[in-house]
């Protein structure tokens, strides 16, 4: 197996977990949300590692910027729909608070990414 470096960040397992934790909670969202909510707050959860891998899979920095910001702004997509499950009463506050934990460790990972990325970019 490739030891490819996306693995080798602690952002990229965090995010991964994240996934695993959205689909978990989301099997006991309502049937008839299969097609809104659930398949949304799913397919936003799962950009956050694909991005992550997909950009620092990229050679030139720039491009490795664009899709940690997509992965970032995927993650502030998926804390809005958990407020929004949370309003709907789909899960408890107390689940929401969890996650936001989560979230927000992998938000300021992110952002220290992306500022090592362009001090970087800066050099060149």
């Amino acid at each position: 197996m490739n030891d490819f470096y996306y693995r080798k960040l602690d952002v990229y397992h965090l995010s991964k977990k994240m996934v695993a934790d959205i689909y978990q909670i989301t099997k006991t969202f309502p049937p008839s949300e299969l097609y809104g909510l659930t398949n949304q707050i799913q397919r936003a959860a799962i950009s956050v590692p694909s991005n992550i891998a997909e950009g620092l899979g990229r050679f030139a920095i720039k491009e490795r910027l664009h899709f940690i910001e997509i992965a970032y702004g995927s993650l502030m997509e998926v804390m809005c729909q958990l407020e929004i499950a949370e309003l709907l009463n789909y899960i408890t506050n107390e689940i929401t608070a969890q996650l936001e934990k989560d979230i927000t460790n992998i938000a300021k990972m992110l952002s220290g990414l992306r500022r090592n990325l362009q001090e970087k970019n800066n050099f060149k």
